[in-house]
């Protein structure tokens, strides 16, 4: 459970974006106005963001609540950046790896975050740790279920997945293992976001050729503030916001034909008579 939040557009100081708005990602630490699950987001925060002419994103994050951070107000001052991602967290588990379970996690180019929970982990993805390479596994940032599912979306990525076919594809499988999943997951190569929304809120501000603001809930009160429907993937850039529907995996196993109506829908052999 968390807040995170992504940003492109003109170069803004991290404050205008994450501290400033009156309902900004900093006060959703302590008053989120949309969040189904905890109340507090104090368990640790972490801004990633981009500088010019440096395609690797640089991080700051720490383990205690956003508020109580007495550097963060001077950086979020004077660091500008076109593309940010900042979560505050909520842990699902107290006491996980302290600063390194913050989001954003960061491989390469890409920044990361998950806003959710994993239920009856580590036991319910387990088998899917199978299918990692070794050094992956080994080189998990935290011990905690976000640190897993972004290790299994950066495996895709690795292995040429475009963004949003990684997101997609590792919401399915999670939500295979773990049915009441809940998978908003926000993805930034700092020049687009991808993210999915499934099981809690998630919407978007679009300016059309300026910029894209994707967030778990508005930091104000916009009326162009969009809401995503759950059960879909968001892919955005500064010029345009694209939304496709996820098939919730028990859904798929609802609709599969049983074997029974297999056998019933099989053709009857024709009868016809011998010569």
């Amino acid at each position: 459970m968390c807040r995170h939040l992504a940003y492109v557009g003109p170069p803004e100081p991290l404050g205008r974006i994450l501290v400033e708005p009156p309902h900004s990602l900093y006060r959703q630490s302590w008053a989120p106005r949309r969040q189904r699950h905890g109340t507090v987001n104090a368990d640790g925060f972490g801004v990633g963001w981009y500088a010019d002419g440096d395609p690797v994103p640089a991080r700051y994050r720490r383990a205690g609540p956003i508020w109580a951070d007495q550097s963060l107000a001077d950086l979020a001052r004077v660091v500008r950046s076109r593309a940010v991602l900042a979560a505050v967290r909520d842990a699902t588990l107290a006491g996980a790896d302290a600063e390194a379970a913050a989001a954003p996690f960061a491989a390469g180019t890409w920044l990361f975050s998950h806003n959710g929970a994993v239920p009856g982990w580590p036991g319910s993805l387990s088998h899917l740790v199978a299918g990692l390479p070794a050094t992956d596994v080994l080189s998990l940032e935290a011990r905690n279920d976000s640190a897993l599912v972004w290790a299994l979306v950066l495996a895709r990525l690795r292995g040429g997945d475009e963004e949003g076919q990684a997101l997609a594809d590792t919401v399915l499988e999670v939500a295979a293992a773990a049915p009441a999943a809940r998978l908003n997951l926000l993805l930034s190569n700092g020049e687009t976001i991808t993210a999915t929304a499934w099981g809690d809120t998630l919407w978007y501000l679009s300016e059309p050729g300026r910029r894209t603001v994707v967030a778990s809930e508005p930091y104000d009160d916009d009326p162009r503030w969009q809401e995503v429907p759950d059960r879909t993937l968001l892919a955005a850039s500064r010029t345009d916001v694209l939304l496709t529907p996820l098939k919730d995996p028990s859904d798929a196993l609802a609709s599969a034909p049983t074997p029974d109506s297999v056998r019933a829908a099989a053709p009857v052999p024709s009868k016809e008579p011998s010569t």
